[in-house]
């Protein structure tokens, strides 16, 4: 009798064990599919592998490569490995992503890209919600030393990148900063004598600066503000944009998905192309312009440029000032809006004769949807400054 109790136990163990062990494992398969997924919906490449290996939490994809989405272009990313996942009602959390090394020689260019990872990584088990549980989203990406080298020579090189997400506690917005660190590149391996001969005079053989991004994007209403997109060089200068827009959510971001892989699958027909395009300018109405700044800090370039236009017009820096500040009123004046015209007149004389900053605004008191900005610039072009809230200051 205890025999056959003992037996009856070992046996609903084997059979428990036997159906519960392909639901506890891992299916590595799934989470490059889910993965996927999200990716096509968010515009993303895809990712393929010749073989999907699982160990535990572990998931490896074996001669790994990401296609484009228009399908032609791809890259061989080797193998790479998907380590600590954990699987919640269908979605993955991926602790880190790590890749090989990227070498690759085309012709005479070789490029080359190390120490790649992903920490943080987020796939969503639906990613055709329109929540942030539908998001594909990561906590950093981080890119080593980037480098091109051309016939041997060394032409760009990026010494580090790295991007951060930060998901509010509440899933209702995402802040994310980007970095790229050490930016050179050899401009004299330029080949076009023109070109060459502009480089030379600029003084700019040699490039070395930065570019960074931060910002923050509202799930509710599609927010999508860049406070800063800024390059920033030695010897030429500061760049930086920031922008705010609404009306950029999931539901707007995956119909634009979808209208550019539709342009993109058959670029040679003209009517798909023409109804792609009248959904384009569909999905455009649906977008509110909050504001926009476009602003740049000068470190010498102004000056280098002025006496190499200077020269090629067979005149002085001085003259060419001179002749810039008296042409800038009488090119301003054909936009009959005399407003702008002065302020723009009076940046222009002031960033010329010193050349410090120089930034454009545009403020309006509330958002001015896009329909309206195009329908001013069709009808009244002369009315955008006013609508758009524009203002010009120079060295302020």
């Amino acid at each position: 009798m205890i025999y056959s109790t003992k037996a009856r136990l070992l046996a609903a163990g084997a059979a428990l064990s036997l159906f519960a062990g392909p639901a506890l494992a891992l299916d590595g398969n799934d989470v490059v599919a889910k993965l996927n997924k999200a990716l096509s919906i968010q515009g993303g490449a895809g990712l393929s592998a010749e073989s999907v290996t699982t160990n535990g939490s572990d998931v490896t994809l074996n001669k790994a490569k990401f296609t484009a989405p228009d399908g032609k272009q791809s890259l061989q990313l080797g193998t790479i490995k998907m380590l600590g996942i954990e699987e919640d009602s269908g979605s993955y959390y991926v602790d880190k992503v790590s890749f090989d090394n990227v070498n690759v020689t085309e012709e005479k260019m070789t490029f080359v890209a190390s120490d790649m990872s992903i920490s943080g990584l987020s796939i969503p088990a639906d990613a055709n919600g329109n929540d942030m549980d539908s998001v594909l989203l990561y906590e950093g990406a981080h890119v080593g030393k980037i480098s091109a080298t051309l016939d041997g020579k060394p032409a760009f090189s990026i010494d580090s990148s790295d991007a951060t997400l930060e998901v509010a506690d509440d899933n209702s917005s995402i802040d994310f900063d980007v970095k790229m660190n050490g930016i050179k590149g050899d401009l004299t391996l330029v080949d076009e004598p023109e070109a060459k001969d502009t480089i030379q005079q600029l003084g700019l053989t040699s490039i070395d600066g930065k570019v960074s991004m931060q910002g923050s994007w509202e799930l509710k209403d599609g927010t999508l503000d860049i406070e800063e997109y800024a390059f920033d060089f030695a010897k030429v200068g500061k760049l930086n944009i920031a922008l705010s827009i609404s009306g950029y959510t999931l539901d707007f971001i995956k119909s634009l998905n979808e209208t550019t892989k539709t342009m993109a699958a058959d670029p040679n027909n003209q009517e798909a192309q023409q109804a792609a395009g009248l959904a384009m300018l569909g999905l455009m109405q649906r977008l509110t312009f909050n504001s926009a700044e476009i602003r740049f800090d000068d470190a010498g370039i102004t000056k280098k440029g002025l006496e190499y236009a200077a020269k090629k017009q067979n005149t002085t820096a001085d003259q060419l000032t001179q002749m810039l500040k008296g042409m800038t009123p009488m090119m301003l004046a054909q936009l009959n809006v005399p407003e702008l015209q002065n302020m723009v007149a009076t940046a222009v004389n002031t960033y010329l004769d010193k050349p410090g900053s120089m930034t454009i605004s545009a403020e309006p008191k509330e958002g001015v949807p896009f329909p309206m900005i195009m329908g001013a610039a069709m009808g009244a072009p002369n009315t955008l400054p006013t609508v758009l809230g524009v203002t010009v200051k120079a060295n302020n």
